[in-house]
This record gives C-alpha cells, structure tokens and sequence, in this order.
C-alpha cells in the first residue's frame, strides 16, 4: 500500500514543468501587460540607447534572455520584444537574436510539455484506432510540412504551435529547427518595423503592427504556406486516385 504513493509522485513531477508554465503565463497575463508594452520602451528609450553603445554585448544577452522568458512562459509582450529587437540592434541583428530567442522559448514549452501531458497523451495516441489514428498517421507522415505550416500562418497564436506539437508526438529535431526556419518572414517584418521606431516616436505615435498584413508583407508569407502545404494536397489527392 505504501509504494502506490511514491508510484504516483514521479508521474505527477512529470507533469510539474508545464503546469509551472500555464501558472506563470495566466498570472503574467494579468500582471505584466501595462509593463512589456511601447509605452515603457518609448520611457526606457534614451536609457537603453545609452546602454547599447556602452556595452552592446550585456544588453544582447539580456535581450536575449528576457526574450527567452517571455516565449517560455508565453507572457504577453512578444511582439513588443520582436520591435525592440530592431531598435537596439538593426534589422541583421535584431533578427538574428529575435528568431534565436524565440527558438529557444519554444523548445523550453514543447520540451516542458513532452515530459508530462505530451508523453501520456502521446502513448495514447499511438495505442488508438479510428479517427485518432488516422489522424496520428497524417501528421507523422507530414510532420515537417505541418510544423511549417504552423509557424508560417500568422492566424496560429505562437503558443499553440509550440505545445500541440509536443502533445501529438513530434520528433524535437523536426520542431527545433521547423520552429527556426519557419518563424523567420514573420521576425524580419517585426523587426523591420523595430528598426524605424525611433521616428515613430519621435512623431508621438504607437508602432503599427498591422504592417504583417498589408498585401506585399503577407502576400509573400501566404506564398511559403502553399510550398508547405502543397505535398501534403499531392499525396492526398494520389491517395483519393488509388482509393
């Protein structure tokens, strides 16, 4: 009778990563909205400026890891962090650290998930029949085309592409670098727009992140959707044919 409770605990610590996540985000969501916002950047600006020209490498690695925190424990403030991003250190290196920091916060999610509810959810994936097992045999035969997809589309909110992955049973390998290649069009327009934000505010106004779907930024991106999507709709119209 007594090993049936030290049974349970280390299932229960399994699950403990990502309930730690889904605590943070829902207190965060409430708590840090008035701070990771334009108005504390446009604020700090001057201060953050000074700092960047005196020692570029610290604000880099604390970019990096507040980056890092806020995609992990999916805070609000991610679009606000891609912009600033572009302000402190340019389009090439604001990229380069937004598409690195936001990568990194992913996989910390997905790998949380994997080791409680994703690991569960995932053996009972793989013992279905049916509907569920039709549809665990598509995503794993399209699984790289899939996670692109999810990166790529802007309507899919940034942390159900990194937690659905890792509770359907998706090879790390294939998110980690999915994640990186398939995030990068939408870091370059964030980034962009970082870039000009000192004249935004010089003019008293806010960013305009409604610049992802102007037709030339868009258009583009929904371009790299139908690459992604379209060997998925090859095999399955081949598979109606032989059906």
């Amino acid at each position: 009778m007594t090993a049936t409770p030290g049974e349970k605990r280390p299932g229960l610590l399994r699950h403990l990563p990502l309930l730690l996540i889904l605590c943070i985000a829902l207190v965060g969501s409430f708590t840090l909205r008035d701070y990771l916002s334009f108005d504390t950047l446009r604020e700090n600006r001057e201060a953050l400026l000074a700092f960047r020209d005196q020692n570029l490498v610290g604000l880099a690695v604390g970019f990096f890891a507040i980056y890092v925190i806020i995609v992990a424990f999916s805070l609000p403030g991610a679009a606000v962090a891609s912009v600033t991003g572009g302000f402190l250190f340019g389009l090439a290196g604001g990229t380069a650290l937004n598409v690195l920091a936001a990568t990194v916060g992913a996989s910390a999610i997905f790998l949380a998930a994997r080791t409680g509810l994703g690991a569960t959810l995932s053996r009972k994936i793989d013992a279905s029949e049916g509907t569920a097992g039709r549809i665990r045999d598509g995503l794993r035969d399209h699984e790289i085309n899939v996670l692109l997809l999810m990166r790529l589309v802007p309507a899919v909110p940034f942390f159900v592409a990194n937690l659905l992955p890792a509770l359907v049973g998706v090879k790390f390998g294939n998110f980690l670098w999915t994640t990186a290649i398939g995030i990068i069009p939408g870091a370059i327009v964030f980034t962009w727009i970082g870039v000009g934000l000192g004249e935004v505010f010089d003019r008293g106004e806010t960013p305009d992140l409604s610049l992802l779907w102007e037709p030339h930024i868009i258009g583009p991106i929904l371009g790299l959707c139908v690459l992604a999507a379209l060997p998925i709709v090859i095999r399955l119209v081949r598979g109606r044919k032989e059906i």
